[in-house]
């Protein structure tokens, strides 16, 4: 099998214009089409992340995503602090600095957790 790349990332929701509006004023992502009840969001150059509410393919919502979605940013501090002022909270304290990489975890308002992410250091071979 030949992986070209990552299309979409899909995110559970509960209430898709809540989430339509928070992805968008928010975090200030570019809506590309509404999927015909799927909505999506453009993340950088190669994927975009997919609004999907569980019953519309005949499944449950059974809780959140909670392994973090990392969100590549230029400054990550800069970033936590825009969207802190947009009334998002951040978890476990300050932003966290790996000795490679700074992140800080936040979460959706459907509790789907997130991540601002950079790295700083050349990856390892």
């Amino acid at each position: 099998m030949i992986v070209e790349r990552v299309d979409f990332v899909s995110v559970p929701v509960t209430d898709v214009e809540r989430s339509i509006d928070w992805y968008s004023r928010t975090l200030g992502l570019t809506q590309i089409n509404d999927g015909q009840g799927f909505p999506e969001f453009q993340l950088g150059e190669n994927v975009s992340l997919y609004l999907l509410k569980l019953e519309n393919i005949e499944r449950e919502w059974k809780g959140p995503h909670d392994a973090p979605i990392a969100i590549r940013v230029p400054d990550v501090q800069e970033a936590r602090t825009e969207l802190e002022a947009k009334g998002v909270e951040f978890h476990g304290g300050d932003t966290f600095d790996t000795g490679v990489c700074h992140m800080a975890h936040f979460a959706d308002p459907d509790g789907n957790v997130f991540m601002l992410h950079r790295r700083y250091a050349p990856q390892e071979s």
